[in-house]
């Protein structure tokens, strides 16, 4: 009895050594068959390209090495326009420009949050850069592209990111003007650059007066590379002095605020790129009898407006567009803290530039809604190779400086849809476009791709209509 006993656990343990030893082969052969698999037979394209949408332009480049395929679907211009509006962490950068030579760029993003938060601070080659003097201002930013003045007559748009870049003469608006006094920007009245999503044009308008004292307003088309003259546009005179020149994008629109002590009602001017037609919206009630300057940002994708006041700097948010009794008051305690963006959508970061004038750093301040400061960072500038030689320091006359929001979308090129459209119109009479006179398009992800797959996500993509709320902005 006990013998068979013995022999039947013999069998039974036999037996299950066999089932362990089967097991253990199975999922070998399922590790491997794991191991051999690609992304693509786990996932599918269009969720590939969905997840690859959220993720921060700082890893895109990274992930561009994973294979030939994510190579292209990044590099699709389809990609980048899609991109701006689904990332779920935008990196918002400062752009300075001293002296008009030299420029510098920080990651405002990087400076809170990285260990080594020097790394954030970056010297910047600017575009067209020649041997002779190449006078830079920095303009306006749209979508991740930038808008430059250089000296004598052009505007240079630019993505810092891609380092694609074109440049445009104004040379007419100089030619009908008093040409020994016209300097830009200081001789317009107005000037914006923006992106009219139902035409998909970036476009640049300048309103300025000519040698009769005229005004004009001119707009300028990237995708036909012409200028079309908008005078139809201005109802009433615009008023020399009425404005602050420097106009902000949101919305489908272009939005410039008033001059606090020249114009009576306290409004920001609005021009909307769509219908082409101007409209303006009230200031907050506070501001009404303001002494002191007010200045026009754009915070968490919202207007606002700021002001200093003594030791401290005021804030107004205007939390839903048009809605004017959304307008909320913050205030900073610290003054000359010009707000800059948002972080965690809902910490302000700030300029701070009390100490300006007695040493060589660029200072960044975050303050929570209560107007506390959280955190102070400061970076020396000095060793960067371009500011190595400089005699005197960046933050004085000289330096310019604009917030960004990065992108890939390229910049438009002059290889125009339609080559009879590249006509300058003005007062019903056609005449040959003022062209650039060097146009450097270098963009790697600049062409359509004839990839069967990207095709087939650009079309399972195209006519989705992309929302983002006030939510996404929350104070």
């Amino acid at each position: 009895m006990d013998k068979k006993k013995k022999k039947q656990q013999k069998h039974t343990g036999n037996k299950l050594k066999q089932q362990s030893t089967m097991e253990k082969k199975k999922k070998q052969q399922q590790d491997e068959n794991h191991k051999s698999k690609s992304i693509h037979d786990i996932l599918t394209l269009e969720l590939i390209h969905r997840i690859l949408l959220r993720v921060p332009l700082k890893y895109l480049a990274r992930l561009k090495c994973v294979s030939k395929f994510w190579n292209t679907l990044i590099s699709d211009p389809d990609f980048a326009k899609s991109h701006v509006h689904l990332s779920a962490a935008p990196t918002h950068v400062c752009l300075f420009i001293d002296d008009y030579t030299k420029a510098c760029s920080v990651d405002i993003d990087a400076v809170f949050h990285d260990y080594n938060c020097a790394t954030a601070v970056k010297e910047v080659s600017l575009p067209f850069k020649m041997k002779t003097r190449y006078d830079f201002e920095v303009m306006c930013s749209c979508r991740g592209l930038v808008l430059l003045h250089r000296a004598p007559h052009f505007f240079v748009v630019w993505n810092p990111v891609t380092g694609s870049s074109k440049r445009v003469s104004y040379s007419h608006i100089v030619s009908r003007s008093h040409r020994k006094w016209f300097v830009f920007p200081y001789s317009a009245i107005l000037y914006g650059f923006g992106y009219d999503a139902s035409q998909d044009d970036y476009l640049v308008v300048v309103a300025s007066k000519d040698k009769n004292g005229h005004e004009h307003f001119d707009c300028l088309s990237l995708s036909t590379n012409s200028w079309i003259n908008l005078d139809v546009a201005l109802s009433k005179p615009l008023g020399w002095s009425n404005w602050k020149s420097r106009g902000f994008f949101l919305n489908g629109a272009i939005h410039w605020s008033s001059c606090t002590l020249s114009v009576g009602d306290y409004s920001i001017l609005i021009f909307d790129l769509k219908e082409r037609s101007f409209s303006t919206i009230s200031m907050p009630e506070q501001v009404m009898g303001y002494l002191n300057p007010t200045h026009l940002v754009l915070l968490g994708g919202c207007l606002a407006l700021y002001s200093y006041d003594r030791d401290k700097t005021n804030i107004w948010v205007m939390k839903q567009y048009k809605v004017h009794s959304s307008w909320t008051f913050y205030q900073i305690s610290r003054e000359r803290s010009a707000p800059l963006c948002l972080s965690n959508g809902s910490d302000i970061i700030a300029l701070d530039s009390i100490l300006k004038s007695i040493d060589l750093y660029l200072r960044f301040a975050k303050y929570n809604v209560r107007g506390e400061l959280l955190q102070l960072k400061c970076f020396d500038y000095s060793d960067l190779e371009h500011f190595k030689d400089r005699s005197r320091r960046l933050s004085q006359y000289g330096t310019n400086y604009i917030v960004y929001t990065q992108s890939l979308v390229p910049v438009p090129s002059e290889n125009v849809r339609n080559k009879d459209e590249k006509r300058y119109v003005n007062e019903g009479h056609a005449e040959s476009a003022p062209t650039s006179e060097r146009e450097k398009v270098v963009i790697g992800n600049g062409q359509l791709s004839n990839d069967p797959s990207i095709q087939e996500i650009r079309r399972s993509t195209r006519g989705r209509v992309i929302n983002r709320t006030l939510d996404d902005f929350a104070w």
